[in-house]
């Protein structure tokens, strides 16, 4: 079965709806989401209704849950509170259920999924090979996957049962049919790690092979969009640095 594997989305309807074009001319059978779904973008709705109706697994994230007043927002980023408080005032009933749904981690399927890490689903980042080993020796499952760093990543385990890698770039193609490995597929919707492009990750569950995979998309629609909503400028302005 091949995946597409997705994160960090904040409401940004141009990068998601690249992303699933880019799914469908690949072929991917089926669509998971690690989360964060809404915050920061100007499309919380439309971008909840897509991953509603295409997504067989969807987490809940930190902004998800703060939206809906499940965790304090008190230690968001100014922008980021503000783009909370906003789209708490104007998603629907219909959504909020949908987010309230959810859970930040999942182990039923053949690889382990958080939005932030198996230490702590919600809120840790992973960005560190250390981290990524701790990490590993808390999942239960052989290939776990996170997000919320915003950041394409690939950690693996060697023979000597040390942990390396990094992040990954467009096109990257790994084989994690043996050993330990940690991926994160980057961001959706605000990528942090210099290629404004939309970052989704490919994961073939038969093969067992990972392809790291990114998307251009109409920034300056999306920017325009937040603009429009009256939401901070920075986060329009970072949308194009992928920063």
């Amino acid at each position: 079965m091949r995946l597409a594997i997705v994160s960090d989305i904040h409401a940004n309807l141009q990068a998601l709806e690249a992303v699933l074009d880019d799914v469908s001319s690949v072929g991917c059978e089926g669509i998971w989401c690690l989360g964060d779904v809404v915050g920061y973008g100007a499309d919380p709705e439309a971008c909840v209704d897509l991953v509603r109706k295409r997504a067989a697994v969807c987490l809940a994230g930190n902004h998800d849950l703060g939206v809906l007043g499940e965790l304090s927002i008190e230690g968001f980023s100014d922008p980021a509170r503000l783009a909370a408080e906003w789209t708490a005032g104007v998603i629907s009933s219909s959504a909020a259920t949908f987010l309230r749904g959810l859970s930040p981690g999942a182990v039923e399927q053949a690889v382990a999924m958080f939005h932030g890490s198996p230490r702590d689903p919600v809120w840790e980042y992973v960005l560190s090979e250390e981290q990524a080993r701790l990490a590993l020796d808390a999942s239960p499952r052989r290939v776990t996957l996170v997000g919320h760093s915003h950041v394409a990543l690939a950690y693996g385990e060697d023979a000597g049962s040390s942990v390396a890698g990094g992040p990954r770039g467009a096109g990257d193609r790994l084989a994690v049919g043996s050993g330990r490995w940690l991926l994160n597929p980057g961001s959706v919707g605000q990528p942090r790690d210099g290629d404004p492009r939309a970052a989704w990750l490919e994961l073939d569950l038969d093969s067992w092979h990972a392809t790291f995979r990114r998307v251009a998309y109409d920034i300056h629609r999306a920017a325009g969009a937040i603009r429009e909503a009256g939401l901070p400028e920075a986060l329009a302005e970072r949308l194009h640095h992928g920063q």
